[in-house]
């Protein structure tokens, strides 16, 4: 996963691009992606972590993230293995910039919170605001148990990014 840095040690992690290039062609379902070219914008990227501009060809994509961290690390998520709706540039782009803040930090978020067997833990409903975000990772991971966490949104539960302890 790229990553971009916050204002703690705790860092967003972007969709990496060895896994973009996977799902601009099958996505997690199966599916061939369908790119488009966004006439409106804003639709949150979760290849750059920012929202598209209008005019940008991007595709909606299934994405399994657990999935894909517990390939990486041995999990069995069991059922919270999800896939679900993401949005990506159609075509190879530049990543997150470093140093922006807290991606999609403009509204109420959920910080889901994962024991390293895959399982849900907890979670948080966060508002606006970088520091909260902080203060959200901060405390999860003050958990020990809790190995990773997916910040979602709260309208239809999508994946943004992931943060990861250390």
């Amino acid at each position: 996963m790229t990553t971009v840095s916050g204002t703690t040690e705790h860092s967003a992690r972007a969709i990496a691009p060895a896994v973009l290039e996977r799902l601009r062609e099958r996505d997690d379902a199966g599916r061939p992606a369908a790119p488009y070219t966004d006439e409106e914008g804003g639709a949150p990227l979760r290849c750059c972590l920012r929202r598209s501009e209008p005019g940008e060809r991007i595709a909606l994509v299934s994405y399994a993230p657990l999935r894909r961290w517990a390939a990486e690390t041995g999990a069995a998520p069991g059922a919270y293995d999800e896939q679900g709706p993401v949005f990506v540039h159609a075509r190879e782009c530049a990543g997150p910039a470093v140093g922006e803040g807290r991606p999609f930090s403009n509204a109420h978020r959920v910080v889901r919170r994962y024991g390293a067997d895959g399982r849900i833990l907890g979670g948080r409903l966060v508002g606006e605001g970088s520091a909260r975000f902080d203060a959200a990772f901060t405390e999860a991971f003050d958990d020990p148990a809790v190995v990773l966490v997916h910040v979602r949104a709260v309208e239809y539960g999508c994946f943004l990014y992931e943060v990861r302890r250390g």
